[in-house]
């Protein structure tokens, strides 16, 4: 890669060094990209306080990405992690795309993966500035110049500076061809523990939140949407809503009915008193019961086929055949922070303040509702309180539904658009309800013969922007995770049945393999069962040698968790193994019985993510990943009653995992050279089949439907 020299970016005077960089993906050349005086378009900003400031193009939202990828530019400009800060970038595809993606987003697990090389050239190139910078105002040889620590020296003259005091000098430099980059062996930064940066302004309550932020005259907006999926407004009565003290105007949106009113009591209030009536006639009025019967029916079908090896028939000369049926909930993703975005208008542009996951897709759909050019659209990147797929929005319907509340509101202003916790588990957007159909075929000695899987679910792409990507082709976000699959299990197919239903979906923390890691590794474990083979043994078997890491990680955490077999001393244990977004994963979870329900008390987590960034970060989302997994495991569906209304609404009903509720973790990094992968998702797959592995050794129990709290059919 080079970097043409062309080009500088730099802030003039003496308020410090400005530096963007941009690296296509795969081979290629880099582009430098110059930021102008104050924009805030660059991804180093050097103060003559000293102070780095790292632009950080992915959503922050407890995942990590202001720690790691201000660790990749710290690494190589050698700066004292204490100078080091992070910020959000605003929405800018030209300066910001996530190069796995090709557009600004955070999704996928790709924050470290896409970045890793961008970044830490991005550190090295204002690196070589100061030390040219150095150089020259002290009047000797750049090889002779060291920086540590963020303090550049010249050890022979004595002479020693840090950066703030030669950022205007560099600001002159030329900008370096290629800047090379550190061997890992000379990493200090990369590899160690780090505290998060944003955790002491969260712990203290000046980490600014959309919710945070206050506009003049700005109004606060409540929707009222349709309590069916796919019902129309028919008619509004909004007299007395209107009447409430407070509420300014009711307007009606796209999504529903408005309600503009000077504080959130007063608009949730107004809305309250609305008197609306739907029409039902496209909307969705089967029960949870009602369409798993058809998903199941779709997948007894035998659906289209994905993925294919060998002749399947010999499924039906097999000594031993095993079949299984799962059945997965619709399942909301309950951040702690409910969606929420402020917009402002004014002389035909807007500034919006929120958690976007896609500016990409938020900014020109703003802009379309609003009727202006997406250049006249700036979006202010907020920290967001968590996400798991929920703000990562392929419709971008949040957006879409501010822009339409500044529209309908007839005049320039600033709105806080608000969805309370009920709006949003009512809502939808969920992980799609799911059914797996699975046999297998097993020779007199024991060996698998055949295997096949048919999952039969709703598509998360179809009816967005990222259709396109599909080209006609099915989504493989439906069935990640039953393809691909590293074991040899003889003779291969896998069916993919496309549902159609009006409720909304969308991916949620891992994405496809939350289900089919459960439906695969559960009935792997009953068929090695079958054979009379341990779950460890039986699965580092069924490995072909190309399979180090694969087998790697489940080796380490058979070793972590000192396995000894699925049942002992009265608990059961449990292993599963899942490679999702690049990163191989393997738990054990111990399991005692409490009454006749299963108590996860430890988890043993082994993880191969390649070169480990900040193991600090790593580990907790490890064991983040692992909390989530087994609150959903243990309490979470989302249901229709007869009619198509959903019967959940907040954490009453829609419970989370409870402190008392998290078992021990243990994590285990394995060590790796190869380009970091993802770790926000990974730790959830395997979680919930380990759980249900361990919970039938221990008893007997096979657990064909989550959660384990209780049927939902």
């Amino acid at each position: 890669m080079s970097i043409p020299t062309t080009r500088r970016g730099f802030l003039a005077g003496g308020t410090g060094l400005l530096l963007a960089v941009t690296l296509p993906v795969g081979r290629g050349r880099a582009q430098m990209t110059v930021a102008g005086p104050f924009a805030p378009n660059a991804f180093v900003r050097i103060g003559t306080d000293d102070l780095v400031t790292v632009m950080i193009k992915h959503l922050e939202m407890g995942q990590g990405p202001y720690t790691g990828l201000a660790t990749l530019v710290a690494e190589e400009l050698d700066a004292d992690w204490s100078q080091m800060r992070a910020e959000g970038a605003p929405a800018d595809d030209r300066l910001y795309a996530n190069l796995a993606f090709g557009a600004q987003g955070t999704g996928g697990s790709t924050a470290i993966a896409n970045s890793f090389m961008q970044m830490r050239k991005a550190g090295a190139a204002a690196r070589a500035m100061l030390v040219a910078a150095a150089a020259e105002e002290w009047g000797v040889p750049a090889s002779e110049i060291t920086v540590k620590a963020g303090v550049v020296a010249h050890e022979a003259s004595g002479r020693s500076s840090g950066f703030g005091a030669l950022s205007t000098a560099a600001a002159r430099q030329p900008v370096p061809e290629d800047p090379p980059v550190k061997a890992p062996a000379d990493f200090v930064l990369i590899g160690t523990d780090r505290p998060k940066l944003d955790s002491a302004s969260k712990s203290t309550g000046t980490a600014q939140f959309t919710m945070d932020v206050y506009r003049d005259g700005m109004l606060t907006v409540v929707v009222a949407h349709p309590p069916r999926f796919g019902a129309t407004l028919a008619r509004v009565d909004d007299s007395a809503a209107l009447a409430v003290k407070g509420v300014e105007m009711v307007r009606t949106v796209p999504s529903g009915v408005a309600v503009y009113a000077t504080n959130t009591y007063a608009a949730m209030k107004g809305r309250d008193a609305l008197i609306l009536e739907w029409d039902d006639s496209k909307a969705e009025t089967r029960s949870s019961t009602q369409m798993f019967a058809a998903f199941a029916e779709a997948a007894a079908q035998g659906g289209e086929t994905v993925e294919e090896e060998g002749d399947l028939s010999a499924i039906d000369g097999a000594a031993r055949v095993l079949t299984a049926e799962y059945r997965f909930p619709y399942l909301a993703h309950a951040p702690m922070e409910p969606l929420d975005a402020v917009i402002e208008t004014k002389g035909g542009k807007a500034e919006l303040w929120f958690g976007s996951q896609f500016p990409s897709f938020d900014k020109p759909t703003i802009a379309g509702a609003l009727g202006i050019a997406p250049e006249d659209v700036t979006i202010n990147v907020l920290m967001a309180g968590g996400s798991f797929g929920r703000r990562a929005q392929g419709s971008a319907h949040l957006a879409a539904e501010a822009g339409a509340i500044a529209k309908a509101a007839g005049r320039d202003g600033a709105f806080k658009l608000v969805w309370t916790r009920e709006d949003d588990v009512k809502g939808g957007y969920y992980r799609p309800m799911t059914v797996h159909r699975l046999r297998a075929g097993l020779d007199a000695d024991g060996a698998i013969v055949a295997w096949e899987n048919v999952v039969a679910n709703q598509s998360i792409m179809a009816g967005t922007p990222m259709e396109a990507m599909l080209k006609g082709g099915p989504d493989n976000s439906s069935f990640e995770g039953s393809t691909g699959l590293p074991y040899r299990l003889g003779a291969r197919r896998i069916g993919w049945a496309r549902m159609e239903s009006p409720v909304s979906v969308l991916w949620w923390r891992s994405v496809g393999h939350t289900h089919t890691a459960y439906a695969v590794e559960t009935f792997l474990d009953e068929v090695l069962e079958a054979a009379g083979k341990d779950p460890v043994q039986g699965r580092l078997d069924l490995l072909p040698p190309e399979a180090a890491r694969e087998r790697a990680a489940i080796a380490e955490a058979a070793r972590m968790a000192d396995w000894q077999g699925p049942r002992r001393d009265g608990k059961g244990y449990g292993i599963a193994y899942a490679k999702s977004f690049g990163t191989y994963v393997a738990e054990v979870v111990e399991v005692e019985d409490r009454g006749g329900t299963p108590r996860v008390t430890r988890v043993w987590c082994a993880v191969d993510c390649g070169i480990a960034v900040n193991p600090n970060v790593i580990r907790a989302q490890m064991e983040g990943g692992i909390g989530y997994a087994l609150s959903a495991a243990r309490h979470s569906r989302i249901t229709l009653a007869p009619g198509g209304t959903v019967e959940q609404s907040n954490f009453h009903d829609y419970p989370m995992l409870r402190i008392a509720e998290m078992p021990a973790v243990e994590v285990s990094i394995i060590r790796s050279a190869a380009d970091p992968t993802g770790v926000g998702e990974p730790g959830v797959p395997p979680l919930a089949p380990a759980m249900a592995n361990a919970w039938r050794a221990l008893n007997g129990a096979r657990q064909y439907q989550l959660p384990f709290g209780g049927a939902i059919s």
